[in-house]
Formats: structure tokens, sequence, C-alpha cells
């Protein structure tokens, strides 16, 4: 999770990750920042994120992203 902090923090350093769970809703992930991450995570955690999980849902939180994160690294 820390690594995934770290990740959103470098797209915005005045966001609490720790705490927001309206990330998309409230605007603060747009589709730019959305494709970065997507690109970032990837690299950071050597998974894929397949394009049926690029839903306002998963970006919603760090603590909804990451649990989506675990669960792909999970078909190893």
């Amino acid at each position: 999770m820390e690594t995934l902090l770290e990740i959103l923090s470098e797209l915005h350093p005045d966001v609490d990750f720790t705490k927001e769970e309206r990330l998309v809703e409230r605007g603060i992930l747009g589709s730019f920042d959305i494709v970065m991450l997507v690109t970032r995570i990837e690299e950071a955690f050597d998974v894929v994120i397949p394009a049926r999980l690029i839903t306002p849902e998963t970006f919603r939180s760090a603590d909804a992203l990451y649990a989506v994160i675990e669960s792909l690294g999970e078909d190893d």
C-alpha cells in the first residue's frame, strides 16, 4: 500500500489519499491521471490492469485500487 500511496501522492501531493474515498467523483483523479496511474501501477506491481477494471469504482479510493492490485497479483 505504501508504494501505491507514493504513486498517488506524486500526482496530487495536496490530497490525503488515506482518507479520500471519492477520488473520481470529486474530480481529484481525471482521465489523464488514471492513464498515468495504470502505467505506474503496472510497472511498480508487475501486474496488468485489464480494461474491464478501469472504472470509477476501481479508482474511487486508494483502498479500492489496492484491493484490485492485490487481486491481480494473486493470479501468479
